[in-house]
């Protein structure tokens, strides 16, 4: 099998399998520009730890990890086989470079089975998920995901899931798509640009060189995620973007994708 590209999703809100207004069709057209896994690898912003815990989940569970929302949402599952294989050996390649690991059984937050239930909805890749250090930065996730890369040569793809902006105090959720508020296109602009040219310092770095990047994130953990994505990929990968568009005024939709060159 051909080294699979790593990728990097904006993964809206919990809501968005079941709101027209969102753009809920585009990650399928996304998967089918992909070559198809044998598994999939997921960092989401929303598992947490102190230090990378990798899920041996055989069956995992969907985890419905909000509050308040339609019951039609409550009743999604994504059945997805788990990857107990997969989180091993994630585990032990992070070991072998240092970085302290554990495994443990955990289902699929709803920054993994959301997206995924509109990528592949047959739900007939198997899945395993890796916690985020949300209190560790940019440059530890990066590591992270150097470590991993040997599993794209076995069929994984390595999926970081989150949110290119996320400042919820900013949202307004009666915005229209064309509403977006201009510092998020500066943000966005900033980080399409160093990824394109491979500027990983800056990227790093980007607290403190992005335009508005403690107001695009207050907090890292939706941006964590593509750290990991970079960190796996290859030195001089090509870098593939889908952009969505911002919407609720504050939350950017882009995907990236980083191939192979």
């Amino acid at each position: 099998m051909n080294r699979l590209p790593s990728v990097f999703l904006s993964h809206g809100a919990p809501t968005l399998p079941i709101d027209p207004s969102m753009p809920s069709a585009e990650f399928a057209s996304l998967a089918a520009t992909l070559p198809r896994p044998r598994a999939i690898l997921m960092l989401s912003a929303h598992w947490g730890t102190a230090h990378p815990v990798a899920s041996v989940a055989t069956q995992p569970e969907t985890i419905h990890d909000f509050y308040g929302f339609p019951r039609a949402l409550y009743e999604l599952r994504y059945p997805a086989p788990g990857a107990p294989d997969v989180a091993r050996r994630a585990a032990a390649l992070l070991d072998e470079q240092g970085i302290a690991s554990a495994t443990a059984d955990h289902g699929l937050d709803h920054g993994a089975w959301v997206p995924l239930l509109l990528m592949f909805p047959a739900a007939d890749i198997p899945v395993a998920q890796l916690s985020i250090q949300p209190r560790l930065d940019a440059a530890h996730h990066f590591r992270v995901g150097r470590a991993l890369r040997a599993l794209r040569d076995d069929g994984v793809m390595i999926v970081g899931s989150g949110q290119i902006t996320h400042n919820l105090r900013m949202a307004d959720f009666a915005a229209r798509p064309e509403d977006g508020d201009a510092r998020v296109v500066e943000f966005t602009d900033w980080f399409e640009a160093r990824l394109t040219a491979r500027d990983i310092d800056a990227l790093l770095d980007y607290r403190a060189r992005a335009p508005h990047a403690a107001l695009m994130h207050p907090t890292d953990e939706h941006l964590l995620p593509v750290f990991g994505a970079l960190g796996a990929a290859a030195d001089d990968y090509r870098l593939g973007v889908q952009s969505l568009g911002t919407f609720q005024r504050a939350l950017a939709m882009t995907h990236y994708v980083f191939s192979d060159a």
